[in-house]
């Protein structure tokens, strides 16, 4: 038996890729690494951080204070690390970690992703579990466990012609629960943003808090482009069961005022968190609502710190704070010479 820790179990560290000069972030480097160096920093406070850097020396100068970063190197294309870094799942049996490296094209081949599908078997030496290939294209955003059964996922990410086309909804089931020790995949048919890459992963929309508690985007103003979409979304959350046929908790997050860049609306979402050991890290976009967030999520994870990160700049790239992020479980360690 196998199954996949949720995010919100004890971690051993997050993996960051830091913007380089080759990256899209190019345009406006600077602003983009202040915001690596915010989420990094806020990481450390907690637990360790690894960065993958295309020049650790260059890396390393962006911060004064190195307690808890640990820096490997690795020439990237972009900087999404939740979509194209391993996921976790702990063989019981064993009792021992398994990293599984799925395969990643950029979201179905939008963008250039060679060097970043060839990362995480690149620097396998830096982790302290062994590592898998698996042939499925797969991003880490488009899956989230309650880690005790149940992984929610979106169609439209999920069975996109643009991944795994020869594959029907039975077969990628199987193949999911197979992968993650799972006994349900819980689907969800609506939901999106606009601006957003990914057709629609499940970390921009809805994200599991603990075992029994889905946080997820409302969106009440009838007018925005999102209200039948993200209202036909919370109608099929509640309507979801855990595997003892139990509904489901559910805390709406609001939907920031739209914002644009270049004419292009972006993809701000509050439910983009990461949690960490004793903490959450909330994407914050100078937007009215963010206040708002901030307290729900105050309310939401009382036992943890809420750590409000502004996340501008991400979002000019159409990923937010959780995408940059990936968090690992804390039975796997890091090999640090």
């Amino acid at each position: 038996m196998r199954y996949f820790p949720a995010e919100f179990e004890p971690q051993s560290f997050v993996q960051l890729i830091f913007p380089h000069p080759q990256s899209d972030w190019n345009e406006y480097l600077e602003e983009a690494r202040a915001c690596f160096v915010n989420i990094a920093t806020a990481i450390a406070r907690y637990q360790p951080c690894l960065i993958v850097c295309d020049d650790i020396d260059v890396v390393k100068s962006y911060f004064d204070d190195q307690t808890n970063l640990i820096f490997t190197q690795y020439q990237t294309n972009d900087t999404w690390a939740r979509d194209c870094s391993v996921l976790t799942i702990i063989d019981e049996d064993e009792d021992e970690p398994l990293l599984l490296d799925f395969t990643f094209t950029g979201w179905g081949g939008k963008f250039d992703a060679s060097l970043d599908n060839a990362m995480s078997a690149a620097i396998a030496p830096i982790y302290s579990a062994p590592m898998k290939k698996v042939d499925l294209i797969l991003e880490g955003g488009g899956v989230e466990s309650n880690g005790i059964g149940s992984l929610l996922v979106t169609a439209e990410t999920i069975l996109n012609s643009n991944r795994n086309a020869h594959l029907n909804k039975t077969q990628t089931e199987t193949i999911l629960k197979k992968e993650f020790g799972v006994e349900q995949i819980l689907w969800l048919n609506h939901g999106y943003l606009a601006g957003d890459d990914t057709d629609s992963h499940i970390d921009t929309l809805a994200r599991f808090i603990d075992t029994d508690t889905i946080m997820y985007v409302k969106c009440d103003d009838q007018n925005d482009e999102h209200y039948e979409e993200l209202t036909k979304m919370e109608a099929e959350l509640k309507e979801l069961r855990d595997v003892e046929g139990e509904p489901f908790r559910l805390i709406p997050l609001p939907m920031t005022n739209p914002i644009y860049y270049n004419g292009e609306r972006l993809p701000s979402t509050y439910a983009n968190f990461l949690i960490i050991n004793n903490a959450v890290l909330l994407p914050i976009y100078n937007d009215t609502h963010d206040a708002e967030a901030i307290e729900i999520c105050k309310k939401a994870f009382h036992e943890r710190d809420i750590v409000p990160i502004d996340c501008s700049v991400l979002i000019r790239q159409h990923g937010s704070l959780h995408c940059v992020t990936m968090q690992f479980p804390e039975e796997v360690g890091l090999r640090v010479e």
